[in-house]
């Protein structure tokens, strides 16, 4: 019948050993997947692969869901500081009237990376997720809860 696992162990698992790190079997740090891969590693290229794989059905699905988009956003530390990333999850979504300029897109700030003939605008937002975290715990100090 097998050996029972508890809450916690199944946790860990899908948290902690799954994703980037259960494909790569490596890491699930995307710049050490990066250097892997650049280095010839098929799990890592894998890896990578899936990643991009995801993100095109996400904005693939919620493109659908909204009828159309009028803007894609990359954020947060894979989308600030992944060029490459970006311009591969953005391979063929041309058909979403999106696309970006491959010199623009050479870029770790707050940009626009649309081309000019881009019907949807492409950008690249970064995030401050340590501020959230405060402004978070001052209105529970403050006021007992989080805004919503």
């Amino acid at each position: 019948m097998g050996h029972p696992i508890s809450v916690d162990e199944v946790l860990t698992m899908m948290n902690k050993k799954s994703g980037l790190l259960g494909i790569s079997g490596k890491s699930s740090d995307c710049r050490d997947i990066d250097d892997l891969a650049e280095h010839g590693d098929e799990n890592a290229k894998l890896a990578q692969e899936m990643l991009i794989y995801g993100i095109k059905k996400y904005i693939g699905s919620y493109a659908a869901a909204m009828g159309g988009v009028d803007i894609i956003c990359f954020t947060a530390g894979i989308g600030e500081n992944n060029a490459d990333l970006r311009a591969r999850v953005m391979e063929g979504m041309e058909f979403l009237g999106a696309k970006i300029d491959p010199e623009k897109n050479n870029t770790r700030k707050e940009a626009v990376i649309s081309a000019d003939d881009s019907r949807v605008t492409v950008c690249v937002i970064p995030t401050n997720e340590e501020i959230m975290i405060a402004r978070d715990t001052l209105d529970l100090v403050t006021m007992g809860h989080v805004r919503g």
